[in-house]
């Protein structure tokens, strides 16, 4: 799927109601467009945990245009199968970065002191 409105509209097929019953929890999975315009920008909501954060967001429930009420976590689970023909873990996507040295570096507490370090 290329955008949030054809998830709604395949979301309408399948639940009822109209595209705008949906649309703003489809555009929550792709905002990460906007910080990586490939399909990596997946690997921050499109998981298990991503669908979660989607409920604790926009609460455990959706009520549609027509009435009907639906978990909001089929809707989830509807993108992020339609996207990934599957729902993967976080350590899913983890185990495909490829660890780089300046990922692990930190200073150690005792050499900070009590002195911000220089920008």
């Amino acid at each position: 799927m290329a955008h949030p409105y054809h998830h709604a509209l395949s979301s309408v097929r399948t639940w009822g109601g109209v595209p705008d019953d949906y649309v703003r929890l489809h555009h929550w999975f792709d905002e990460s467009k906007s910080i990586l315009a490939d399909y990596r920008h997946r690997a921050l909501r499109h998981h298990a945990e991503g669908i979660f954060m989607l409920e604790t967001i926009f609460g455990a429930t959706l009520t549609l245009s027509s009435g009907r009420i639906i978990p909001t976590r089929w809707v989830g689970e509807q993108h992020v199968r339609e996207d990934l023909g599957r729902i993967p873990s976080f350590a899913d996507w983890a185990r495909a970065i490829r660890p780089e040295p300046w990922m692990g570096r930190a200073i150690p507490l005792h050499e900070i002191g009590d002195t911000p370090p220089a920008v």
